[in-house]
């Protein structure tokens, strides 16, 4: 097991993470985090096991050893934020959505009764939006909208108002 490393924090750490708590602006997690690093602060005279810390926050011992850590190595931002994850950027904007749905919406191509997801691929692909597109990311961008491809007349929404 790794040797236990005292944590001091000076008055304006304590300051700074008094302050992330008290706002209540801040996410939970990120709240949680700075409970810890004032719970864990020697400087103060207080000592407190991890496991009490542990304990009283309903976390891990492990969380409570993690967060310390993460302090002492790389700082207060490190220790509060998590690092960016990793991810593919995702090739369909907002903007290429709504012509997706809009294209969707319209009349289907002479010979068709409705637009199918592949036909959709198709004429996205040709008409240059993205290099290249799966049919299940079409369907799952479509599913998210109140739009009804196919059905008895195109239009962005299956729920007209009543004429009068």
């Amino acid at each position: 097991m790794s040797k236990h490393i005292p944590l001091y924090l000076s008055s304006e750490q304590r300051a700074e993470l008094e302050q992330v708590v008290k706002s209540g602006n801040a996410a939970a997690r990120v709240q949680n985090r700075a409970r810890i690093l004032r719970l864990t602060d020697r400087s103060q005279g207080d000592f407190r096991k991890d496991a009490q810390i542990a304990k009283v926050l309903l976390c891990t011992q492990g969380t409570v050893l993690t967060i310390r850590h993460r302090f002492l190595k790389d700082g207060m931002q490190a220790a509060l934020f998590e690092k960016p994850r990793p991810g593919a950027v995702p090739k369909i904007t907002g903007d290429i959505e709504a012509q997706i749905t809009v294209l969707a919406c319209s009349d289907p191509p002479e010979g068709h009764a409705r637009w199918t997801v592949r036909l959709l691929r198709e004429r996205v692909i040709e008409l240059g939006l993205v290099d290249e597109i799966s049919v299940p990311t079409i369907w799952e961008r479509l599913k998210k909208t109140p739009s009804s491809p196919g059905k008895s007349k195109p239009g962005a929404s299956a729920n007209r108002p009543p004429s009068t």
